[in-house]
């Protein structure tokens, strides 16, 4: 029993005829009636009753056809599957991201990419940096946004990008009017700083140092949208990436801080899996909006 028998069968029966099935495989008539006589051969019972020039089923045949079809109704959906995966319409996308860029950067990405890719599941997480970095090494997440400055072999750096810090701070603050903001500046304002493990309020703590200013720290707060939150109701002045005050509105002004501090965030994804085909077509879309983000400019990979 072969394909080529099984299709000559189901061709006569859907057709009624060995001519006509002959003609719809474009092979002699002969060819199906000996397709026909090698599968009666291998199933051990006849198919069809050859009477007076004519081809009728047998009541084998009839309940052989059942099964016949069921096999190619599942070849069918195999092949329908085939086409929803090889045309992104079918596929399942994992992503991770900071709160930096999860408020309008990956959703404005997510938008585009949807549009062109009817069928994709998505599943958009928000984590720490440190999380997301677990995650995607540990093949929980496709890809994943974050801040790390950790040097891992499990992960790979597909995309760098670097923003700078601003000063958030309620509308009403002393300081809003400016048009940037230095480390004398906030000699005696209070602040609301970053996390002490992170990235930025390390770099922060350099440069206080470095213009010889203590700051009066009111609140350590993480992530930036909580900074910015407590900021908003005039606990003290945040100084976050440029992103998240956006989301606030007119409930923050925001003012350059200087000198700049950098706040990089990375597109990273398991050094160890090559990337899903909906999983580059998303990065593609996230790399064209990013190249249109005035606020972030893109490193080179070293």
């Amino acid at each position: 029993m072969n394909q080529r028998q099984i299709n000559a069968f189901r061709l006569v029966m859907r057709y009624g005829s060995i001519t006509a099935a002959a003609h719809a495989m474009n092979v002699s008539q002969p060819a199906v009636s000996r397709s026909i006589a090698d599968l009666e051969r291998s199933v051990g019972f006849p198919l069809l009753l050859r009477q007076g020039g004519k081809a009728e089923p047998t009541t084998e045949a009839r309940e052989f056809i059942q099964e016949v079809e069921r096999m190619f109704y599942g070849l069918d959906r195999l092949a329908q599957a085939a086409r929803e995966i090889k045309d992104l319409r079918r596929a399942t996308l994992r992503i991770a991201s900071m709160p930096m860029v999860s408020f309008e950067i990956v959703p404005a990405a997510l938008k585009a990419f949807l549009a062109d890719h009817h069928g994709i599941k998505v599943t958009h997480d928000v984590h720490t940096s440190a999380r997301i970095v677990d995650m995607v090494s540990s093949h929980q997440f496709d890809l994943g946004i974050a801040q790390t400055h950790v040097e891992r072999r499990d992960i790979e750096v597909l995309a760098s990008y670097r923003t700078f810090c601003v000063c958030a701070m309620a509308p009403d603050h002393p300081l809003a009017g400016r048009e940037s903001i230095g480390q004398r500046d906030l000699k005696d304002e209070p602040l609301v700083a970053l996390a002490h493990h992170t990235l930025t309020a390390n770099h922060l703590t350099h440069s206080f140092a470095e213009a010889n200013v203590n700051p009066t720290i009111a609140v350590e707060s993480q992530p930036s949208y909580s900074a910015c939150a407590i900021a908003a109701v005039g606990v003290g002045v945040a100084i976050v990436d440029p992103m998240t005050p956006r989301v606030f509105g007119d409930r923050l002004r925001i003012v350059r801080f200087e000198p700049r501090i950098p706040f990089d965030f990375h597109i990273v994804a398991a050094v160890d899996m090559p990337l899903s085909r909906a999983a580059q077509s998303f990065h593609h879309q996230l790399t064209q909006n990013l190249a249109g983000l005035e606020a972030a400019h893109r490193l080179e990979i070293t």
